[in-house]
């Protein structure tokens, strides 16, 4: 029989977990593939989500909810409780924060192997597929990663304010309903210093999110790429030394010298804060692939992030830019312009405060300007808070 500790506490779990809203993620997933992985950086509501489809399918699965960092794994294994569900008729297991679990591949391999009939989901760290040396997953698995709240989410979750998704083109083209939400200027000011993760409902913000980075920097990335912990203080050094310069090109020489690390080593440092959702990289037309393009610019991961490591003395050109880069890399393929900002598609968009002029997109085709302090928009001049309800 699997241990009444374990039932009793996904009971809890699943009474504290509401239906009201459920992320953008939900609805994108293949919920019957037979096992996928969600991740994501810290604070963002992966394992909410999960709950949330433990609740809405109750009566169509028989399903286990486990938390791989409980102490009950302190003592027994993964596989172990997947052999003994499987035996009590088990469908589906739910396993949430994966990568606290040592050997986390190798028994979810070998719980997909040893038992065919059932289906696995589990939620992680978005460094996960950095690991190397692990089992290979790749054949058995479907990644998806989620990110924070979008201005959308945020109007929905926290202020009731029901928004539809539109797609770049209807943003573009000035489409929104500005019936639906008459003035969004203050809401859009609020969102930007604390509307990006949902923890934030729960208040003393600051300290929380300061936790997040503070814990990703020197707990999770080191863990996952197996660095020292003096390591991962310098990584939170590189967080500290990036948010006091974004955007900026990236001088792997100089930064290497001011924290006192190797320049051969900076890139894959800078992807791991990527990937854990500390920071974003522009990448050149040449990416493809964003991984393998050049990077030209590094940003903050997000404008709480940014709000909160540089205080009131953060530059509001530089969260326009991150607003803009965060929202739209979830839908769109967003590499850097040589002559303005950001480009996506044939596209081109120079993002600037209400009195930002034409001039560095003059001549070009399809060219944009990204206004913020503007309510709505006429012509090729775009409202910024739009680009906020494309998921």
């Amino acid at each position: 029989m699997i241990d009444g500790i374990l039932f009793g506490f996904m009971r809890e779990q699943l009474h504290i977990t509401s239906l009201e809203f459920k992320r953008y993620a939900y609805d994108q997933i293949d919920w019957s593939l037979r096992m996928l992985g969600l991740v994501g950086p810290r604070g963002i509501g992966k394992s909410t989500l999960i709950k949330q489809r433990i609740i809405i399918e109750k009566e169509r699965q028989k399903a286990l909810y486990i938390s791989a960092d409980h102490s009950y794994f302190a003592q027994h294994t993964l596989l172990e409780v997947a052999s003994q569900w499987a035996k009590e008729g088990g469908t589906h297991l739910y396993i949430d924060e994966i990568h606290k679990y040592e050997n986390w591949s190798t028994e979810l391999k070998n719980i997909y192997d040893g038992h065919p009939t059932m289906s696995i989901v589990f939620t992680g760290s978005s460094v996960l597929d950095l690991l190397k040396g692990q089992a290979d997953l790749s054949r058995r698995a479907v990644m998806y990663t989620m990110q924070g709240l979008s201005f959308r989410e945020y109007l929905g979750m926290f202020h009731r304010i029901e928004m539809p998704k539109y797609t770049l083109d209807e943003v573009i083209e000035n489409k929104v309903d500005d019936t639906l939400m008459p003035h969004p200027l203050p809401l859009f000011r609020q969102y930007l210093q604390d509307g990006y993760y949902p923890f934030s409902q729960e208040g003393a913000f600051q300290s929380r999110l300061e936790q997040v980075i503070v814990q990703t920097l020197e707990t999770d990335i080191p863990q996952y790429a197996h660095m020292s912990v003096a390591t991962g203080r310098k990584l939170r050094r590189l967080m500290g030394l990036v948010a006091q310069s974004v955007p900026f090109k990236p001088d792997y020489s100089s930064i290497a010298n001011a924290i006192g690390i190797s320049r051969n080593v900076l890139p894959d440092y800078f992807l791991y804060m990527e990937r854990a959702g500390m920071i974003g990289q522009l990448r050149d037309e040449t990416g493809g692939l964003r991984s393998l393009g050049k990077v030209e610019k590094i940003y903050l991961d997000n404008t709480n992030i940014a709000r909160a490591l540089g205080a009131d003395s953060t530059n509001v050109g530089n969260l326009r830019e991150t607003f803009f880069y965060n929202q739209t890399r979830v839908v769109c393929d967003v590499i850097s312009s040589k002559v303005s900002d950001f480009v996506i598609g044939n596209y081109t968009f120079e993002v600037g405060g209400k009195k930002k002029k034409t001039k560095q997109i003059g001549g070009i085709t399809n060219g944009y300007v990204v206004k913020d302090d503007i309510e709505y928009g006429q012509g090729i001049n775009i409202p910024l808070w739009t680009f906020g309800l494309l998921y």
